[in-house]
């Protein structure tokens, strides 16, 4: 499949004749051609396409309509059925009204490519370039950013469903492609064992059967992988499922290689389980992971929005980051920020919530001249949650003498300088043993031998007290409630535009869609913008409305 490209052409006359005449009073896509033009050409997606090879249809076209078949949430069937029967979107598109259209797979093909060459961002990069050179998008200006789930298109599995589906999914794979091979070394047992899909079978239902069930099939998984090492598959390591089963099989199980054949394999427990973000819970979908957060549990992925938010210019969607479930906002915060120098929009201010925002970020934020706006985490100590109990706010520092003063007086014995994990320095204070043992105030100071204050050298922990008075006051709240309408960005894009549920496996083809959303929600405040339609206020309810007045 080649692409030759060409100049695109004018409208033809009589669709334009007809389209106008159907919609006298303006429709959104007549604007948006009439306004922006056609936003693509053929030569932004040179890097997708053969230079040789049968021509295909013009990558700007099919760009465009990727974009309205995700404003209106259609399947690729119905998107294909508009470009045959609708006037706007052939007004759109600059096609004759007797064209008959394309097949429908022609779309999904166009978005493999996408994918393959690391292209996505182009449905929404070309739009946010299309309405900076007509004024509508600037830089330096005000943005905002949140995260919100994103639910990815496989069921949910239980461990037990998960390894006995992964070795199922594995042998169908191999079916299709060394069903020979296959017949010789499958046991007689497998074909009823995993001829169907696990939830099928009634599993064992007490925890020593279940156990022995699992037992099982990891004996067949390792006694498959030895046999394809073996096995003269070329390229076998390679092969989606297999790759599944491995993973399902590093975290599950263990393999002694020097026990005896019968005790090689060991079925591991819960508490053993590594963190979930090693944890693949399907094997038709591998990148989708596990989370919780505030109540809400999930399997899929996790979608940044950020947008412009400055009064006097239309609000858009500047960059989308998808992650899979795992990786916490925290974070992005930086991947997000450079994203946004790239494009050359990054933000004098920025307005996310505490997840985004740390000490280490604010500092490298004012780096790249953008200023972070947003509320330090909270204390979660027990002692900040108790009222009249000694939180950290009850205690004086003495940079110079490298000492604390606890409320009764007594101060720190030890002062050292550590450093996390994740290579951040700072300074753990402790009090002796003796001091606390006998203090009055220990019920409501301290639930060990003796008190310890863990905090932030001073440059960065004076940084962080000024946060926290800032946030207090009545300004600082005022200014933080520009962030909120993202709330409502998110909330557009998940009941409109349908970015809940992935209808996609995998996280590249879920950050398409997540893109794809993106710009359809752009499209969508361009028009309005463009037709001179004011943004929505807060809904508020006659009732309440008596108490304004």
């Amino acid at each position: 499949m080649s692409i030759k490209s060409q100049p695109i052409a004018e409208i033809p006359a009589l669709t334009q004749q007809v389209a106008k005449v159907a919609f006298p009073k303006g429709n959104p896509y007549l604007t948006l051609r009439d306004e922006l033009g056609t936003v693509f050409e053929d030569t932004d997606f040179t890097e997708l396409f053969s230079n040789t090879g049968q021509p295909g249809l013009p990558p700007w076209r099919l760009a465009l309509i990727t974009l309205l078949q995700f404003r209106e949430d259609l399947s690729d069937r119905q998107a294909a059925e508009s470009v045959r029967s609708r006037i706007d979107w052939k007004y759109l598109l600059a096609l004759e009204l007797t064209d008959e259209g394309f097949d429908f797979s022609v779309l999904s093909e166009f978005r493999k490519r996408l994918v393959d060459k690391g292209q996505a961002s182009l449905l929404l990069d070309k739009l946010l370039q299309c309405a900076q050179e007509k004024g509508l998008l600037k830089a330096r200006g005000k943005q905002r950013t949140d995260a919100t789930r994103v639910i990815a298109a496989i069921r949910k599995l239980n461990r037990l469903e998960l390894v006995g589906e992964t070795m199922r999914a594995a042998l169908n794979e191999l079916a299709t492609i060394a069903p020979e091979w296959l017949k010789t070394i499958a046991p007689k047992r497998w074909y009823s064992r995993y001829g169907r899909r696990v939830e099928d079978y009634q599993l064992p239902k007490t925890e020593g059967r279940r156990n022995q069930y699992a037992q099982k099939v990891g004996n067949d998984a390792y006694y498959l992988l030895s046999c394809l090492e073996e096995s003269e598959i070329a390229s076998w390591q390679d092969l989606p499922q297999i790759k599944a089963l491995q993973l399902v099989l590093e975290r599950h199980y263990e393999y002694n290689a020097e026990a005896p054949e019968a005790e090689r394999v060991r079925w591991k427990s819960k508490k053993e389980l590594p963190r979930a973000k090693e944890g693949m819970e399907s094997p038709y979908d591998i990148d989708a992971r596990f989370r919780s957060r505030r109540g809400v549990n999930w399997v899929g992925y996790a979608v940044h929005f950020s947008e412009t938010c400055d009064d006097d210019h239309c609000h858009l969607i500047t960059h989308v980051e998808t992650t899979d479930a795992s990786v916490h906002e925290s974070q992005r915060t930086e991947e997000i920020h450079q994203a946004l120098i790239d494009k050359q929009l990054s933000p004098a201010e920025h307005f996310v919530d505490s997840a985004y925002v740390s000490v280490e970020h604010i500092l490298n934020a004012r780096e790249q001249q953008i200023e972070i706006v947003g509320p330090s985490r909270q204390n979660a100590s027990w002692q900040s949650k108790k009222k009249g109990a000694y939180d950290e706010s009850w205690f004086k520092i003495d940079w110079e003498a490298e000492s604390v003063t606890c409320p009764e007086g007594k101060q720190t014995q030890s002062w050292k300088m550590r450093t996390r994990p994740e290579g951040r320095d700072y300074i753990q204070a402790r009090f002796s043993q003796s001091d606390c043992k006998d203090c009055i105030a220990k019920v409501i100071c301290t639930k060990g031998a003796q008190r310890t204050l863990s905090f932030l050298p001073q440059p960065e922990y004076d940084i962080l007290q000024r946060i926290r008075f800032r946030q207090g006051r009545l300004e600082g709240k005022k200014r933080y409630e520009r962030r909120a309408g993202i709330e409502g960005t998110l909330s557009q894009a998940v009941r409109r535009f349908g970015l809940r549920r992935s209808r996609y496996c995998g996280l590249e083809k879920t950050h398409l869609q997540s893109i794809a959303i993106g710009a359809a929600v752009n499209l969508d405040r361009l028009i309005n913008w463009l037709n001179g339609v004011p943004l929505e206020k807060t809904r508020v309810s006659r009732f309440k409305a008596l108490e304004v007045a």
